[in-house]
């Protein structure tokens, strides 16, 4: 990032920011260069802070006389190879003897750093071995969720089925996850410090074991290094995996829902017509519920989606997404007010020639912050309806295919045009807010706060 020059540094020069003071708590590293001689060593350890160990941001500030300070210092080639941590011989055989006694095991894997190799040694090892698996949140795009061995994602919105496998479970093995609220539902389903699972505990950072779950085996090994190491198990739990398969499976099966569009038709169409090797993004908000939790992701799909709150994520992954895939199929996924975050980036989309549909789920309130209302201060609503422009104008306004589809009999015809357009799409879906979650109408909410508060 753009920094003042070094002679101006501490002297309130205009736009002048302390990055250290700003992006400390948030990023693993934040440094600023003062002489140009450093610039490939400090360049070279940013990549590897960012890339290795638990992933994250890193932040360089560069001072503006930086960019004209001559160097005699040698250029970068490219990153260096840093191989993964390999799991202890002693210590994966443990973890082998540990599943192979369990009634019930169960697979929790997650993070970065996966490769295709690596999720499909995992999934080898699974299947042969007959283990339910689940993703924590959102990464079920690095699992192949067509095997019989899926069985959910433990993230936000968890389904009883998927709380229930992770809080009965004997022996978990957790494959490069963090156990944080989201894949704990809130620390509720395994006791802090010390779980009533054995937890096996993987992970390419020593910093992240027993951090707060103490685990009956750390082990610290790189995801795919693990994986690819493991051979399978044998045991007697073919009916636990099969109930948990089919618990998934049957999350699938929906009411029809109070809306003109109907989401979970639309996912279902989506399921039904998207090339194998398609792209979804999302930002923030109950609608990203459809790409998160229905839609089964095969080993060439992929989910770029925020492990933050980050409304405005999924325009500008899905530009991103188009600039290093432009022969791949790239569905945005967006609220009314996700989606006015960063809108104006269909400019940039269309400056790059890299062009997105996008799904404007348009149900005129920030749903998420309704939610909570409704259930808490049911009937006292406040600064979560919408008043929004007319998207499909806007998205021609940019060079876009935009349309506004008002009920589920229209959506299939308009996503059709909208993946043949050459431009990129923005199709404004007409959702009702009464058809909020999946489940559980917001009338229905309501009457059960009011119910509670009466009783």
């Amino acid at each position: 990032v753009g920094q003042v020059g070094t002679d101006m540094r501490e002297r309130e020069a205009f736009q002048e920011i302390n990055y250290r003071a700003v992006f400390g708590t948030m990023a693993k590293w934040v440094t600023e260069i003062d002489s140009a001689d450093r610039v490939p060593e400090i360049l070279a350890r940013a990549w590897k802070t960012a890339t290795t160990g638990r992933p994250g941001p890193v932040v360089i500030a560069l001072p503006e006389d930086m960019l004209t300070a001559p160097t005699e210092a040698a250029a970068l080639t490219g990153a260096a190879p840093i191989s993964e941590p390999a799991p202890d011989a002693a210590a994966l055989e443990q973890a082998r003897e540990m599943l192979g006694a369990a009634e019930r095991p169960l697979i929790l894997y997650g993070g970065c750093n996966w490769t295709s190799e690596g999720s499909a040694a995992l999934q080898s090892f699974a299947e042969a071995s007959d283990i339910p698996v689940l993703s924590v949140f959102r990464y079920q795009d690095q699992y192949d969720n067509h095997s019989h061995t899926f069985c959910g994602e433990a993230g936000v919105g968890m389904m009883p089925a998927v709380k229930a496998l992770i809080r009965d479970a004997d022996v978990i093995l957790a494959v490069n996850n963090r156990f944080g609220e989201n894949s704990t539902d809130g620390y509720t389903l395994l006791s802090v410090p010390i779980p009533d699972q054995r937890v096996i505990h993987v992970h390419g950072s020593d910093l992240e074991l027993g951090k707060v779950y103490q685990p009956a085996l750390g082990i610290h090994a790189g995801p795919n290094a693990f994986a690819k190491a493991l051979a399978p198990v044998a045991g007697h739990w073919a009916a636990w995996r099969a109930e948990a398969r089919a618990a998934y499976e049957a999350g699938f099966d929906l009411p029809d829902l109070p809306s003109p569009v109907d989401m979970s038709k639309v996912t279902a169409h989506l399921q039904a017509v998207l090339p194998r090797d398609v792209i979804l993004t999302n930002g923030a908000g109950n609608f990203t519920v459809w790409p998160n939790m229905f839609f089964k992701y095969g080993p060439d799909a992929r989910l770029l989606a925020p492990q933050a709150g980050a409304m405005g994520y999924g325009l500008p992954a899905a530009i991103a997404a188009k600039v290093a895939h432009p022969d791949r199929t790239v569905v945005c996924f967006a609220g009314d007010g996700d989606f006015q975050m960063n809108l104006q980036e269909l400019a940039s989309a269309s400056q790059a020639g890299a062009c997105p549909i996008v799904l404007v789920v348009n149900n005129g309130t920030y749903g998420t912050i309704r939610a909570h209302q409704e259930r808490h201060y049911p009937g006292r609503v406040s600064g979560t309806d919408m008043v929004s422009p007319d998207f499909a104008a806007l998205a021609q306004a940019y060079g876009f295919h935009g349309e506004r589809v008002e009920s589920t009999a229209e959506f299939a015809a308009a996503f059709e045009r909208a993946q043949a357009s050459k431009t990129g799409a923005v199709l404004d879906l007409n959702v009702s807010a009464e058809a909020l979650t999946p489940r559980v109408t917001l009338s229905e909410m309501r009457a059960a706060s009011l119910k509670a508060q009466s009783s």
